[in-house]
């Protein structure tokens, strides 16, 4: 069984491309599975029936776990076993007619226009830190790429004369992306003015924003880093590394974007996950429904 895992496992790596965070997740989930499968039903891959899966489902649920987590397990059970079928490790594929729960779908929390302006307003400093706080947020805000997508970037991925940014998203997809004049301004000046300040001379780094000892900055840096702004510009709301993203796509909405270009920006591969924003949209066309109209 470890061995037909080790297998799937370098099939969604070398095969389909599939990011670090997404191959950790199936991994995780699948050694679940297959802990469950070894100890507690006792049988071998060749063995298992839909039965199987629909108790394991069960023994998840009893554990507390929610419909999201339930369906990511049999979004990666699925995958699993269509691979062992296709590769005739199996016979049949027991996950055929198994359904995924319809669970709510939380609708992705977001900025006010207002709010954005005061966050992308408060790197002050006007160190080298300052310039490169300032250019990681108005790009983040202008592009709406993915924070992995966003310390991925490289310094001929972004193409300021021409006025676009071009990043590899997940399944190792590209996009080229826009760049408004805002970000375009921050970022030159952080190139010009803050980049150098940052190098290491003995490791040279060709990453777009690095971290004080001149190398890649991380995602745990970047988080730090937003979360201490978002402290320091007063904003009451949790900000999470996906907050600017959410609010970028909101806000193109709001006013008047095409969806199937907002997500082609997004990186969206079915239009239906971009869709939850236009759901965001309208709850807050009737909060402010509620607030100002004098009859509401």
């Amino acid at each position: 069984m470890e061995q037909q895992l080790k297998d799937f496992m370098h099939y969604l790596l070398v095969e389909k491309g599939l990011a670090k965070n997404t191959l950790v997740s199936y991994e995780r989930d699948l050694k679940s599975y297959c802990k469950y499968i070894r100890d507690i039903e006792q049988i071998g891959l060749t063995d298992i029936q839909r039965a199987h899966i629909v108790r394991f489902l069960g023994f998840l649920k009893d554990n507390g776990k929610s419909s999201k987590t339930i369906a990511r397990h049999i979004a990666s059970i699925r995958a699993f076993h269509q691979f062992l079928f296709r590769d005739r490790v199996t016979e049949e594929d027991p996950t055929v007619h198994i359904e995924t729960p319809q669970g709510e779908r939380s609708l992705p929390k977001v900025l006010s226009m207002q709010e954005v302006e005061a966050l992308l307003e408060f790197p002050k400093k006007l160190d080298h830190f300052g310039k490169r706080d300032k250019a990681m947020l108005e790009l983040l805000y202008a592009t709406g790429i993915r924070v992995s997508e966003l310390i991925q970037l490289n310094m001929d991925d972004v193409h300021l004369m021409m006025g676009f940014v071009r990043c590899i998203g997940k399944g190792n997809k590209e996009r080229i992306i826009p760049i408004g004049g805002a970000a375009t301004k921050a970022i030159t000046v952080y190139l010009e003015e803050g980049r150098a300040d940052f190098s290491n001379k003995k490791e040279k780094s060709d990453a777009l924003f690095l971290n004080h000892h001149g190398r890649r900055l991380s995602r745990q840096g970047f988080w730090k880093i937003l979360k201490r702004l978002g402290k320091e510009a007063a904003i009451k709301k949790e900000i999470t590394p996906h907050t600017l993203r959410h609010s970028f796509a909101t806000h193109l909405l709001e006013n008047g974007a095409d969806l199937r270009a907002v997500q082609e920006m997004l990186g969206h591969a079915d239009i239906s996950t971009t869709q939850i924003y236009t759901h965001v949209t309208k709850t807050r066309l009737k909060d402010v429904y509620s607030q100002y109209h004098p009859r509401a």
